[in-house]
C-alpha cells in the first residue's frame, strides 16, 4: 500500500518540532501514601499531568529490559526495523544491578508499538515500499506523540516487548494462523506474537463437561479474566429447567449453571483490583426461563435487603427475649423463664413472633439462659458491596442483557402473546403476555440496573457475514457483537485532534488517520497470538477490527453546539459515517493486494447488502433499504452546520461500495464505539467515547500531588463560536472557577476588611488563602490570619476562636447575602448557570451528564443520549457502548420508554441506570446543601425517614468473645471522670463526652449533635447508648474502631476544632478516630503528626512521685492525652482496656517492677483479661505541662476529595488508587486519578 505523509517528513522524522520534557509521575493514595512514583519520566510537554501518569504507570514496562542490546539480522527486512535482542557479552560486563531497567520515556513506547506494526507490516506485505513503511512508521508515531489516537490497553501492555527488547518467556497455551501458510500453529513464545484483543465472544453448547460446553467455558473465561480481558457468551443453548436428560431424568436449568458461572467469575477476581469479572451473561427471550433470568438480580438485591433488614430484626428481638430472662427481678428465680410469670419475657415473645421471628428461635433463646448463658449474638449483615450479605447472593459478577426479537417487540405493541421454547425439541412449554413480559424487563432494570436489551433483529439484520452464523452475544461492553468464538482489538481517535488553524473539523487528517488506523488494527490480527485454537480460526477467518473516536462531547461543546441538538446529532452521525466508510475503503484497498478475509466469498451477498445501507443512510435517504425492519436515522444535511462533513460521508460511502464491488473487502467488521476509558485519559479527552462532558470545571493534576480548578478547556473556545466577547468570556469562566481573589468581589472586599482592622499583612495572607479555597469560609481562621491579630486586633475571645461552628465573617459584620456572593466571586459557582453576560438559550451547549456545582439544575435527558446513539449506530460495524443514566426519580414505564425507543431508532444494544437503583451504591442525589440540611433536620419524621435511611450505610462487625457465656455487665462509678470534645464535622456541630472507669478505660460515650427531637440526633443518641453497653459487656474497643472508621455517610467532610482530626468521611468515622486517639494510642488515625502532639518541654525531673493508679483515679486519660504526660517507667501498649498511656522513664534511679497481669471478676464468677498494667518505683515520674499544637492549614487533597460529588465525580473510591475520582465511563467506571477501569481493558 502506498503511504501519504500529512503530519510528517522524510527529514524531519516523527518528533520534529515536538517538545519533551522530564516530569514526576506520582500517584498517591487519599491518606497521602504513595501508589507509584518515578521521577524522571519523559513526555512530550503538552501532555497533561494525568496523561503523564497514567503512560507511566500503565503503559511504561518498569523492569526486565536488558540494558544492552543488538539487533537480530533478518533477510528482506530493512535494517532498521531489525527486532533487538539482549547483548549477553555487554550486559555481563556491568554490575549485577545495573544489567536490567525499565522504560522511562514515552519515546521507547510509541517506538516500540510503532516499531511493531510496521515490523510485522512489512514482513505481511503492507507496504509497497521501504519509503511507505518509513512513512507510516513516522505518521503512526507522530499520531501517538500527539494524542490524535490510541489503541486498547493489551497493545500498550503486550505489543513490542519481544521486537523491541527482545523479551521472551514459555508459552502460555496460545495459538495463532500462520499467514504466510494459512495453519493453525501453537505459540511457542510468550511475546513474539503479542496479544492486543481487549475483547471476547465465546460459544457455549448444552453440554456439561466436553469441550466448548459449560464447565470448559469457566476454564476458558478463567484463561481471560486472569490477564484483564472481558468476554462475553449467550446462554440460550442450555436447557430450561425439568427438560428432560438423555440419561432420563430433568435438567436443574439455566439459573443453577449461571449460577456457578457467576461465582466462579467473582472468585478468580476476588484477588484483583476491580470489584467484578468482566464478562456479559445473554439470554434469548424467548428461553423456558427467562422470567427467572429477568428477576435474577432484583431477587437476589431483595435477598440483601433481606438479609440486613431480618438479621437486625432477629437479634434485636432475641436480644429482647435474653434480656428479659437474665433481669428478672421476682423472688422465685424458676419463675424468669416462664412467659405466665414473667410479663417482660411474656412481651418479649409476643413482639418476637410478630416481627415473624421463628419460634425455635425464641425458644432457643429461653434454653440458653436456662443454661445459664446471660447473651445471644446473631449475626448482622449491611449492604456494603465486599460485605457478606453481597457474598452470599449470586449475580454480581456480570453485567446480563436479554435478547428481544422485533416479533416479541411487535407482539408488546399489540399487546399479543409470547411463547417460550424448550431447547431440546423446539416445542412451546409456556405461553405469557408478552406486556408482562415486558413489564418485568423494565421493572428489573428500574428495580436494579439490569437487564440491558439487545435488539436481536436489528443485529442480525446489519450482520455481514450470516453464512457463518448468527450474531448470538457481545463483548461485556456491548460495542463488539459478531459470531462466537472471535476477538476484537480496539483504537480510537481523539476528535479534538482533527480541528485545523480555525477549530474546523479537518476531514482529510480525518480520514488519513482513519485509513492508517484500519491498517494498523489488521496486522494487529496478523501478528495476534489468541487464547484459544477455535478464537484463533474465526479471527483469521473473518478479521474484525474496532476502530472508533473519542471526545464528541468535547467536540460538540467547543463548536458550541448542544449535545442535545440536532445541529450536534449530525455532526456525529457524519463524522462516524465518514471514519467507517473510509475505514471499509481502507479494508477493499487492502483486499485488492491481500486479498479479502477467508470466509468472505461465502458471505460477498450480505455483505455488500450491508454496505449498500449504510451508504443510504449516509446519502440521507428514507426508504429503499434492503433486509432492514426498522430503519435508521438517515443523515439529513439540512442539519449539519458544516457541509463538507456531508459530501465527505457520502464521497466515503461511495468509495467504500465500489472498491468493495470489485476487491471484497479485507475484514468483516470494522468499527465500534468503545468507552475509551485508560486510552482516553492519555489522550487528554475531555469526553470519552460518544459520553457527553460530566463537569464544566474540572481538577487539573500538579505534578507532586494536589489539583487546581480549571475551566472545561473547550468552554472558552465555544463562548468564542457563540459571539462573546473576550470580556464577556473572562467574566463568564471566572464566574464558573471563581477569581481566586477579593479583588472586584461584589460582596465584601479587601476595602471592607480593611474598615474591620486587617492590615495589608492579614489582607495578603487571605489572598493567598483563597486562591485555590473551595469555599471562603476556609480561609478566615486563626490558621490564615495568626491567633495574636484574632483576638488583640478584631477582639475575639480564645473561646470563639476555637469554637467550630464560629463564623468569623458574620462576626464581624458581614450579612449572608455578602459572603455568599463574596464565595462565588471568590470561589466560583461550578457551573455556568447563573454566569453574567450567558443568553438563557445558550445554556443547553453547556449541559452536562451530571448536573453541574451546587447551583445547577440543568442535565442532559435520557432521550438526549439514545437520540445520539441513534445518530451514529447506522454508521458502525458493531455497537456502541454507552448506559442510559436516569435520575432517582425515572418510573418503570420511562425505562419502558427508554428501551423501547431504543429499538424504534435502530440502536443494536441499551443499558439503563437509575441513580439508586444498587443497594450498595449512593445516591448521586443525596448531596444537598447546608440550608437544605437544616430544613430538612426540621421537617417531620415521617418525611425524614426515607431519606435516612437511604443514605446512612451502617456496618456492623461481631466478635465471638472469650467465655462470652459467663460475661458481666461490669458498671461504671456512680461518679466517674471523662472529657467533652466540641467539634464541627462538614458543618455540623458534635459534642462527644466519654466515661471512665478507674483505671482510665473507656466505658460509655455520649453523643450531642443537631437540634432537640432531630432523627438524625435520635439515631445517634441510641447508637452511643449500644456501644457504651457493648464496652461495658467487654467488647474491646479495638473492635469498634476497626469496624466503624472510614465508613462513609453524610454530613462528612473538614472537621474544625480537633486538633488531631481534619477531614472525616461520616459521623461515626469521626468519632472512632478521636477515641482511638484518645484511648489506644491510635496516631495511624490522625491527621496531624504525632510529634505535633508530644509535650514540647521535658522538664527536670524531682523527687515527686506519681502513683500511676492514683493518677487515673483523678484525671481522665482521654483528655489529657495533649496536655498532660505520666512519665512512667515499664509501662506497656495501650489497648483501650488498660489504664495509663506508655511512656517512658527519664529517671536515672527507676527500680521497674515486672508487669503484672490484672483481672476483673463478672458476677458468674470468670476472670475477663483486660491485659496489663506495670507500675513503676521511680522517684522521678512527674507531670508536665505543656502547650497544644495545632496543624498549621488544612490539607487540600482531603479537601477535595469531600468535594468529589460536587465536582461531578461518583462518590466512591477508586478500588486501586483509594482516590474519589471515579466517572462513569460506558457501562464501567474509570478512576481520573490512576486510570483504572472496572471493566475489560
Amino acid at each position: 500500500m502506498k503511504i501519504e505523509r500529512r503530519f510528517t517528513t522524510i527529514e524531519g522524522g516523527p518528533y520534529a518540532q515536538i517538545e519533551f520534557h522530564t516530569v514526576t509521575s506520582e500517584i498517591r493514595n487519599p491518606d497521602g501514601s504513595t501508589v507509584f512514583k518515578n521521577d524522571s519520566v519523559e513526555v512530550p510537554t503538552s501532555w497533561s499531568q494525568v496523561a503523564s501518569d497514567i503512560i507511566a504507570q500503565k503503559y511504561f514496562r518498569k523492569a526486565g529490559l536488558p540494558a544492552k542490546s543488538k539487533p537480530v539480522e533478518e533477510a528482506n527486512v530493512p535494517d532498521w526495523l531489525w527486532r533487538q535482542e539482549a547483548d549477553l557479552e555487554s550486559i555481563n560486563q556491568l554490575p549485577k544491578d545495573e544489567r536490567a531497567t525499565g522504560e522511562t520515556s514515552a519515546k521507547q513506547v510509541f517506538h516500540r508499538l510503532a516499531g511493531t506494526w510496521t515490523y510485522w507490516g512489512w514482513k505481511g506485505g503492507y507496504f509497497d515500499s521501504e519509503d511507505d513503511a518509513k512513512a507510516y512508521y513516522d505518521e503512526m508515531t507522530y499520531m501517538l506523540c500527539q494524542q490524535m489516537a490510541a489503541p486498547n490497553s493489551p497493545q500498550w501492555f503486550n505489543t513490542g516487548l519481544h521486537w523491541a527488547y527482545g523479551i521472551d518467556g514459555p508459552a502460555q497455551g496460545h495459538s495463532y494462523v500462520d499467514y504466510q501458510t494459512g495453519k493453525l500453529t501453537r505459540s511457542k513464545s510468550a511475546y513474539e506474537h503479542p496479544q492486543p484483543h481487549a475483547c471476547f465472544i465465546q460459544g457455549v453448547d448444552d453440554d456439561l463437561v466436553n469441550e466448548g460446553g459449560i464447565m470448559d467455558l469457566w476454564v476458558r473465561e478463567a484463561r481471560l479474566f486472569k490477564y484483564g480481558s472481558g468476554t462475553g457468551s449467550n446462554f440460550s443453548k442450555l436447557r430450561g429447567s425439568g427438560e428432560s436428560l438423555s440419561g432420563g431424568g430433568k435438567s436443574s436449568g439455566l439459573m443453577s449453571f449461571l449460577k456457578i458461572g457467576d461465582r466462579a467469575a467473582g472468585a478468580i477476581k476476588s484477588g484483583g483490583t476491580t470489584r467484578r469479572a468482566a464478562k456479559m451473561v445473554t439470554v434469548d427471550i424467548d428461553h423456558p426461563d427467562i422470567s427467572e433470568y429477568i428477576d435474577w438480580k432484583v431477587v437476589e438485591e431483595q435477598k440483601v435487603a433481606a438479609l440486613v433488614a431480618g438479621s437486625k430484626l432477629a437479634s434485636t428481638h432475641m436480644t429482647a427475649v435474653m434480656k428479659a430472662c437474665t433481669e428478672w427481678d421476682g423472688a422465685d428465680n424458676s419463675a424468669r423463664f416462664k412467659p405466665k410469670e414473667n410479663r417482660t419475657l411474656k412481651k418479649a415473645i409476643i413482639a418476637a413472633r410478630k416481627a415473624m421471628i421463628p419460634e425455635n428461635y425464641i425458644q432457643r433463646v429461653i434454653q440458653f439462659a436456662e443454661q445459664g448463658y446471660n447473651e445471644i449474638e446473631f449475626k448482622t449483615y449491611d449492604t456494603d458491596w465486599d460485605s457478606e450479605a453481597y457474598l452470599t447472593v449470586s449475580g454480581q459478577n456480570s453485567n446480563n442483557s436479554v435478547r428481544v426479537s422485533n416479533e416479541f417487540l411487535d407482539a408488546v405493541e399489540r399487546g399479543g402473546q409470547w411463547n417460550l421454547v424448550q431447547r431440546t425439541d423446539g416445542e412451546v412449554c409456556e405461553t405469557l403476555d408478552a406486556r408482562e413480559l415486558w413489564d418485568k424487563i423494565s421493572h428489573a432494570a428500574w428495580a436494579c440496573a439490569d437487564p440491558g436489551l439487545q435488539y436481536d433483529t436489528t443485529i442480525n439484520e446489519w450482520h455481514t457475514c450470516p453464512k457463518g452464523g448468527r450474531i448470538d452475544a457481545s463483548n461485556p461492553c456491548s460495542e463488539y457483537m459478531f459470531l462466537d468464538d472471535t476477538a476484537c482489538n480496539l483504537a480510537s481517535m481523539n476528535l479534538m485532534k482533527f480541528r485545523d488553524e480555525q477549530s474546523e473539523f479537518d476531514i482529510e487528517n480525518f480520514e488519513h488517520a482513519t485509513r492508517l488506523w484500519t491498517v494498523t488494527l489488521e496486522i494487529a490480527v496478523m501478528m495476534a497470538q489468541f487464547p484459544s485454537k477455535e478464537i484463533a480460526v474465526r479471527s483469521y477467518d473473518y478479521r474484525t477490527l474496532g476502530l472508533g473516536y473519542a471526545n464528541i462531547g468535547g467536540l460538540l461543546m467547543a463548536a458550541g453546539y448542544s449535545y442535545d441538538s440536532n445541529e450536534g446529532r449530525e455532526i456525529c452521525g457524519a463524522i462516524t459515517a465518514i471514519m467507517t466508510g473510509v475505514s471499509y475503503a481502507t479494508s477493499a484497498e487492502m483486499a485488492g493486494e491481500l486479498g479479502p478475509f477467508r470466509k468472505y466469498e461465502e458471505n460477498s451477498k450480505n455483505m455488500l447488502r450491508v454496505m449498500a445501507n449504510h451508504r443510504r443512510a449516509a446519502h440521507g435517504l428514507k426508504d429503499g433499504y434492503e433486509g432492514l425492519t426498522v430503519l435508521p436515522v438517515a443523515l439529513n444535511p439540512e442539519n449539519c452546520p458544516d457541509a463538507g462533513l456531508t459530501e465527505a460521508a457520502k464521497r466515503a460511502w461511495d468509495k467504500a461500495l465500489d472498491l468493495g464491488k470489485k476487491h471484497g473487502y479485507r475484514n468483516a467488521q470494522a468499527t465500534v464505539i468503545a468507552p475509551t476509558g485508560t486510552i482516553g485519559l492519555v489522550m487528554d479527552c475531555d469526553t470519552t467515547g460518544i459520553e457527553p462532558d460530566f463537569a464544566i470545571v474540572k481538577f487539573k493534576k500538579l505534578a507532586g500531588g494536589g489539583y487546581f480548578k480549571i475551566i472545561n478547556q473547550v468552554v472558552p473556545e465555544a463562548l468564542t463560536n457563540l459571539g462573546y466577547n473576550e470580556h464577556q468570556i473572562q467574566d463568564i469562566v471566572s464566574y464558573a472557577v471563581g477569581h481566586g481573589t477579593l479583588v472586584g468581589s461584589n460582596g465584601l472586599s479587601q476595602e471592607d476588611l480593611e474598615k474591620k482592622g486587617f492590615s495589608k499583612e492579614q489582607i495578603d495572607l487571605v489572598e493567598n488563602a483563597i486562591a485555590n479555597a473551595f469555599d471562603i469560609k476556609f480561609a478566615f481562621n486563626k490558621w490564615t490570619l495568626g491567633e495574636d491579630f484574632c483576638i488583640n486586633k478584631l477582639g475575639f475571645t480564645d473561646s470563639q476562636l476555637n469554637d467550630v461552628s464560629f463564623d468569623m465573617l458574620s462576626a464581624l459584620g458581614f450579612s449572608k447575602g455578602q459572603i455568599e456572593k463574596t464565595n462565588i466571586f471568590v470561589c466560583g459557582a461550578m457551573t455556568l448557570e447563573g454566569a453574567p453576560h450567558l443568553k438563557e438559550n445558550h445554556l443547553p451547549v453547556f449541559d452536562c451528564a451530571n448536573i453541574c456545582g451546587r447551583l445547577g439544575t440543568r442535565y442532559l435527558s435520557a432521550e438526549s443520549h439514545i437520540h445520539m446513539m441513534a445518530a451514529a449506530q447506522p454508521f458502525i460495524s458493531g455497537a456502541i457502548s454507552k448506559t442510559i443514566n436516569m435520575p432517582n426519580a425515572a418510573t418503570v414505564k420511562d425505562c419502558a420508554d427508554a428501551y423501547m425507543l431504543s429499538w424504534k431508532l435502530g440502536i443494536k444494544a441499551n443499558a439503563l441506570y437509575r441513580d439508586g437503583s444498587k443497594l450498595s451504591q449512593p445516591l448521586a442525589s443525596s448531596l444537598v446543601d447546608e440550608e437544605d440540611l437544616d430544613e430538612f433536620m426540621e421537617a417531620p419524621v415521617a418525611a425524614k425517614a426515607p431519606a435516612v435511611a437511604e443514605n446512612i450505610v451502617e456496618r456492623v462487625v461481631e466478635k465471638i468473645a472469650e467465655d462470652r457465656q459467663r460475661a458481666k455487665r461490669a458498671r461504671l462509678p456512680h461518679r466517674r471522670k471523662g472529657y467533652t470534645q466540641k467539634a464541627v464535622v462538614g458543618g455540623h456541630k458534635v459534642y462527644l463526652r466519654t466515661g471512665e472507669y478507674e483505671d482510665g478505660s473507656l466505658g460509655e460515650i455520649f453523643i450531642d449533635m443537631h437540634k432537640e427531637g432531630a432523627a438524625f440526633r435520635s439515631l445517634m443518641n441510641s447508637f452511643a447508648i449500644a456501644v457504651s453497653i457493648g464496652l461495658q459487656y467487654g467488647v474491646p474497643l479495638e473492635e469498634y474502631v476497626d469496624s466503624f472508621t472510614f465508613t462513609r455517610f453524610e454530613p462528612s467532610g473538614m472537621v474544625t476544632g480537633n486538633d488531631a482530626i481534619k477531614m472525616a468521611t461520616s459521623i461515626l468515622d469521626y468519632l472512632f478516630r478521636e477515641v482511638a486517639i484518645s484511648y489506644l494510642d491510635r496516631d495511624d488515625l490522625s491527621h496531624a503528626e504525632k510529634d505535633d502532639l508530644l509535650p514540647d518541654t521535658i522538664g527536670e525531673g524531682s523527687s515527686e512521685s506519681l502513683d500511676v493508679e492514683q493518677f487515673n483515679k483523678i484525671a481522665s486519660r482521654g483528655y489529657v492525652r495533649n496536655n498532660l504526660v505520666v512519665l512512667n517507667g515499664g509501662m506497656n501498649a495501650a489497648t483501650g482496656t488498660d489504664g495509663a498511656a506508655p511512656a517512658v522513664s527519664l529517671s536515672e534511679n527507676t527500680q521497674q517492677t515486672p508487669p503484672t497481669a490484672t483481672a476483673v471478676t463478672n458476677g458468674n464468677g470468670s476472670q475477663s483479661h483486660n491485659g496489663s498494667l506495670a507500675t513503676s518505683n521511680s522517684d522521678s515520674a512527674a507531670s508536665v505541662p505543656i502547650n497544644e499544637t495545632v496543624m498549621d492549614e488544612v490539607d487540600q487533597k482531603l479537601a477535595q476529595i469531600r468535594e468529589a460529588r460536587i465536582k461531578g465525580y461518583e462518590g466512591e473510591a477508586c478500588q486501586e488508587c483509594g482516590n474519589f475520582t471515579l466517572v462513569r465511563n460506558g457501562t464501567c467506571m474509570k478512576c481520573d486519578t490512576c486510570g483504572s477501569t472496572s471493566g475489560c481493558s
